[in-house]
């Protein structure tokens, strides 16, 4: 391994340049993928949010980044600055990014990812100016140990790819469960075009419908007074007050590094799953019955600040067996007697928009009254829908979580991997058979 500088092994080193936003020329029916910082932080980037104009390259002098390009996050705040991405196609970037073009001679773009990632840290120490912003420069300048043959390069690489290919693609398996189910509600639940029930379609007159689409086949709608639209016959609409056990917030932790209990924050709620890597330990225990332990498929929601507040999530699985919200978070928890806990979860999931929009207080201070959550309107369905949904959910939440599971076990090996590979301490040899 040597030290090298990023300069050392690059072509160019630079900074993108953001056109102006007043000029429609420059935006409007663009062709040209635009990469803003927001988006650095994922190991590989194929697509952008956003698209320029031939015009906007000519008139700014913007230059075409080739595949292959590394980008990091020079600007933002927090955990997104030093954010570094490796762009699969060719694209532009905002100012904010420090687009790293290297030579392939010298060096596999693969292997700079991760020795990027490995130091981190280090890298954004880079940081000055008030707002602790790196510079291209100094990227330019940062020093890496590097192998001098690209095969070791390329076979360094690879094991670390081939953990992280293994993460992705149980985050797209996941993801196609979870649209799948979010199908499957929106058209039995939203829509009213659930399987009519033998008992249905016999009060029709046509036991011939059986299993067809409900609302679609002609099924029987009443008008509900207090949604002011019509629902399935037999159907009711209840609070979310009426339908659960508990709605409260969590507790207020006294921090510790280790013992005591796990305690999630606002943090570990986004994407509408639950991330326990962010999780911390509350240094007081709480009895097993304890209503603010959390339990399976109980439904968690972001109550307080701008930019988080609203978000949902449910339980599908714990790390700990006695975890709790700190007081940042609500705790909604269906009685099982009246709701399915499954179909409860997913209707929370559903009502995130809403949730988001119920914000009250001053900027910054921003508040989820618990009397807002307690009033939300739900629609039940009968006992025998509810069932056949749960049927179809519970295997859907039981892979998603074991997938979680195994991406926090594969995670963790990588990143203990990660600075061997990187440091020489562990080498790669040839495969033999």
């Amino acid at each position: 391994m040597k030290k090298r500088s990023i300069g050392s092994i690059s072509t160019r080193v630079s900074s993108g340049i953001t056109p102006l936003r007043s000029n429609l020329d420059f935006w409007t029916n663009g062709t040209i993928p635009w990469l803003k910082t927001e988006q650095l932080g994922e190991r590989l980037i194929f697509e952008t949010n956003e698209r320029i104009t031939e015009k906007a390259l000519q008139e700014t002098g913007i230059k075409v980044n080739p595949a292959d390009t590394l980008s990091i996050a020079m600007y933002g705040e927090g955990k997104t600055r030093g954010n570094v991405s490796l762009l699969k196609r060719p694209m532009t970037t905002n100012q904010a990014c420090c687009n790293i073009v290297l030579d392939k001679n010298k060096a596999a773009p693969e292997f700079v990812y991760y020795c990027l990632k490995n130091q981190y840290a280090n890298l954004r120490r880079l940081s000055s100016g008030v707002r602790k912003n790196l510079n291209s420069g100094d990227i330019k300048g940062f020093e890496i140990s590097i192998p001098d043959s690209l095969s070791e390069q390329t076979k360094i690489a690879n094991i670390l790819c081939s953990l992280d290919a293994k993460i992705e693609l149980n985050n797209q398996i996941n993801a196609e469960l979870e649209a799948m189910a979010k199908l499957l509600y929106d058209y039995w639940f939203v829509q009213f075009d659930f399987p009519m029930t033998a008992a249905q379609a016999a009060s029709l007159g046509r036991p011939d419908l059986e299993g067809k689409p409900y609302k679609s086949s002609g099924g029987k709608m009443v008008q509900n007074p207090t949604l002011n639209r019509q629902i399935p016959e037999g159907w009711t609409v209840e609070t979310l007050q009426q339908l659960t056990s508990v709605i409260r917030r969590g507790v207020s932790p006294k921090y510790v590094e280790y013992g005591g209990i796990s305690v999630l924050n606002q943090k570990c709620i986004r994407n509408q799953s639950i991330q326990f890597d962010d999780a911390r330990r509350h240094g007081c225990e709480l009895e097993q019955t304890h209503e603010r332990l959390l339990q399976y498929l109980d439904v968690v929601v972001n109550s307080t600040g701008v930019g988080t507040l609203g978000r949902v999530a449910f339980v599908k699985r714990l790390v700990d067996v006695k975890t709790t919200v700190d007081s940042h978070v609500t705790i909604v928890r269906a009685n099982q007697s009246l709701v399915s806990p499954t179909y409860l979860a997913w209707s929370m999931l559903r009502l995130q928009p809403v949730i988001e929009a119920a914000a009250v207080g001053s900027t910054g201070q921003v508040e989820l009254s618990k009397t807002y959550l307690e009033k939300l309107n739900l629609v039940v369905p009968d006992v025998e829908i509810r069932k056949r949904f749960t049927e179809f959910a519970a295997p859907v939440i039981q892979a998603t979580a074991c997938k979680e599971q195994e991406n926090e076990e594969l995670t963790q090996l990588r990143d203990w991997l990660l600075p061997m590979l990187m440091n020489g301490q562990v080498t790669v040899g040839e495969s033999t058979k």
